[in-house]
């Protein structure tokens, strides 16, 4: 069933009628109105959800917080954690008006941001291995999130988990989490009601609005309610290309002494209409093109890609006693996405090419739960927090595609061509019913695990020791027949890391963890001739990271240093003619972060990592010692915010973002040179008859650079994706 029309489509009237019966129900007395010579601030930090802990505090500056959660071991601060992290604050995210998953992405320095294969999907670099939007958590669970493109109305806070986490997390959906995962957060009520509507544009003439309105209940304040609504709709920066989003959602609390549950149902409608696709390099390709004028569109005028997401979760915990914890959650998801695309493969050095139309539907369905058990208990000097918990993970994906792929419709990257869309040919390629998409693949995770964390020396030593088991089940179900062929192994996962706190400020660390993911399916024939085990299955791919780092809290102003080494396994067909797991990537890498307030009004976040990503016994000698494709051995983001002295409640900040050289192709012969952009914003504090009024502008690509953002997304393929041009956004949001 639709959902109705004025719940994809939020106003500002909404919101008021909205206000009006929350504060009809809240039993809570109205706020002091702030005095006149004081500018009043609005905290938006949840201050319950289903843990006894809350949110973790948020580190001096307000950007980032001191800790977050570490999987099933729970939220940590960063000084007990033996893994590096990052948690990104709603304060950041409002403040650099984030669209999107990616944008607050951009000021990790261990992350890129890179596109899907063929579509428009966020996907995200992490110490040099691709973790697709499907594999992002939301509030500990996978699969819930709309898997393209991730609204900023629908989460309070990107957690970023550098590294391997099977044990922590558990294999993903998609087999991505080699390099790190990443967990967003539900908006829950603050303590002080709150009522914020925004109105902004952008470059495009893009307009927006959204509403934030949450109030709790109760004489002792234990329900809480936070609704969120946002309506984006108009051009880009990008000649003819057009979005628009309608997105709201729910969140729910409610806490006792012993129990706290919390729930959340949301709904997001995202249209792109001409979208700029990405740019593949075709075999006569013999070096990159330069990237050509940022505004310049390439897509074909009929193009357009579609999604629609509902979902919901739960959580639910409760002290057993006071050292004993047990908890559960569950959720769903059923989404549609609806896609007409038309990729560009540049066919020479003169930027000619080819594109050819391709369609496709697609239904998910998910559901997912977890329930486990905390508990704490002493033996002689040694202090343990046990845990022990069960994952299960299904999906339901029905798909059906045509592509008509010798129906080539000619275009060059630099003088694009327009077609009115044709017609499909004869030879197109086909698969299943567009009008009924059929059962394409089911997938099973499940999981065990269980863990214990020591701590002595009066807590100066801490030794976390996990194991993980998972079974990985999932039917592909051949286009048209159906035909199924079944995929079911399991595998145990150990974890080990170490801190030792050599001052209350700097922490050691170390750990050992592995990720998982499915094995492939040695293909019928290769290159040289058939595949002597054609159709075997061959067991899970396990990559295996060791790291060792350092971690310092200043008070004002924290950080880190690691480094780490990953060996990720490969597949290939050796000399005998079967399909086998030989070979491996191996990423050996430093990272540097720093973040909080270097002085009372200044800012700073940001960091640098080197990273050597090699294929290693790849059997072929012309890309064995070769790069990754698509990784860069340095980058590094730097953001500084000032407020400025004399000017009371006005703010600028800057950010550079840069990128070094990287490949487009296995053998290292196509290179994409590297980047650097600038960003810059103002923020303007003031009161208009005694309500905040926020005002924010950025500007984003400040020089306006032509440059290819990320190249590949997706095993083995260097695809290009062009940077935005320069984006002007300017927004105003109301405190009521």
């Amino acid at each position: 069933m639709p959902a109705p029309r004025f719940f994809l489509r939020p106003t500002v009237a909404a919101s008021l009628l909205a206000l009006h019966a929350l504060t009809a129900l809240a039993q809570t007395p109205p706020a002091e109105p702030a005095s006149s010579g004081t500018l009043s601030t609005v905290t938006v930090e949840a201050s319950a959800d289903a843990s006894a802990e809350g949110l973790t505090k948020p580190f001096a500056g307000g950007q980032v917080a001191r800790g977050g959660r570490v999987g099933i071991l729970g939220n940590q601060d960063m000084m007990d954690s033996p893994f590096s992290s990052t948690s990104y604050t709603h304060e950041l995210i409002q403040n650099q008006q984030a669209r999107s998953v990616a944008d607050v992405l951009q000021n990790d320095p261990s992350v890129r941001v890179a596109r899907g294969f063929g579509n428009f999907q966020e996907s995200y670099f992490i110490r040099g291995f691709v973790v697709n939007s499907d594999d992002i958590a939301y509030n500990g669970l996978y699969g819930l999130l709309p898997r393209q493109y991730i609204s900023s109305e629908l989460f309070e806070r990107v957690e970023v988990l550098r590294g391997a986490s099977a044990f922590l997390n558990g294999a993903t959906p998609t087999g991505g989490g080699i390099g790190g995962n990443i967990n967003l957060l539900p908006k829950r009520a603050p303590n002080e009601p709150l009522t914020q509507v925004s109105l902004g544009t952008a470059s495009g003439s893009q307009s927006y609005v959204s509403t934030d309105i949450a109030r709790r209940f109760g004489p002792d304040q234990s329900v809480g309610i936070r609704l969120n609504a946002a309506h984006r709709d108009g051009g880009t920066g990008v000649n003819a290309e057009q979005v628009k989003l309608d997105v709201a959602s729910v969140g729910f609390d409610w806490r006792s002494r012993n129990a706290r549950i919390s729930a959340d149902i949301g709904h997001q409608e995202h249209r792109l209409s001409r979208t700029r696709p990405n740019v593949t390099l075709g075999a006569g390709v013999t070096r990159v093109p330069s990237a050509p004028d940022n505004q310049l569109n390439y897509a074909q005028p009929w193009t357009y890609s579609n999604e629609r997401d509902t979902f919901g979760s739960v959580r639910g915990e409760y002290d057993i006693t006071d050292n004993v914890t047990a908890w559960i959650a569950g959720g769903a998801r059923k989404s549609h996405e609806g896609n007409s695309l038309a990729g560009l493969t540049v066919t020479n050095n003169l930027g000619a090419g080819n594109m050819s139309r391709f369609e496709n539907q697609r239904q998910d369905n998910t559901r997912t739960a977890e329930a486990g058990v905390r508990g704490k208990f002493t033996t002689g000097p040694v202090n343990h927090t046990v845990v022990a918990s069960y994952s299960y993970y299904q999906l339901k994906e029905k798909n059906a595609y045509k592509w008509d792929f010798f129906n080539n419709l000619k275009s060059n990257l630099y003088a694009p061509i327009g077609y009115p869309i044709p017609a499909y040919t004869a030879s197109a390629f086909r698969g299943n019913d567009m009008d009924n998409p059929a059962l394409l693949t089911q997938t099973r995770l499940s999981s065990l695990a269980i863990g214990d964390t020591l701590s002595f020396m009066d807590d100066r030593a801490q030794l976390t020791l996990g194991v993980r088991r998972q079974k990985l089940e999932s039917t592909d179900f051949a286009y048209d027949s159906g035909k199924p062929t079944t995929y079911e192994k399991s595998r145990t996962s150990p974890m080990v890391g170490f801190v030792f706190k050599l001052q209350p400020q700097v922490s050691l660390y170390a750990n050992y963890i592995e990720g998982l993911s499915k094995g492939d399916t040695a293909p019928t024939v290769s290159t040289s001739g058939a595949v002597r085990n054609a159709g075997t299955q061959l067991s899970p791919y396990v990559s295996k990271q060791k790291e060792i780092g350092i971690k310092y809290d200043g008070g004002r102003i924290g950080g880190g240093l690691a480094f780490f080494t990953t060996d990720k396994p490969r597949a290939l067909i050796n000399s005998a003619g079967y399909y086998v797991a030989e070979g491996k990537d191996r990423h050996q890498g430093l990272e540097l972060t720093a973040f909080g307030e270097a002085t009372k009004g200044l800012r700073v976040m940001g960091g640098i990592t080197f990273l050597d990503a090699k294929q290693r016994a790849t059997g072929d000698a012309s890309t064995d010692g070769r790069r990754v494709i698509g990784i860069a051995k340095t980058q590094g983001t730097l953001g500084l915010e000032w407020d400025v002295p004399g000017v009371r409640g006005l703010s600028l900040d800057a950010r550079a973002v840069s990128t070094g050289p990287s490949y487009a192709d296995a053998a290292n012969t196509l290179r994409v040179p590297g980047w650097t952009r600038f960003d810059i914003g103002a923020r303007y504090l003031t009161e208009v008859a005694g309500k905040l009024v926020t005002v924010r502008a950025r500007i984003d690509n400040l020089t306006n650079r032509n440059y290819w953002a990320s190249v590949g997304g997706y095993p083995n393929n260097g695809y290009l994706v062009l940077g935005a041009p320069r984006t002007v956004t300017v927004s105003a949001s109301v405190d009521f």
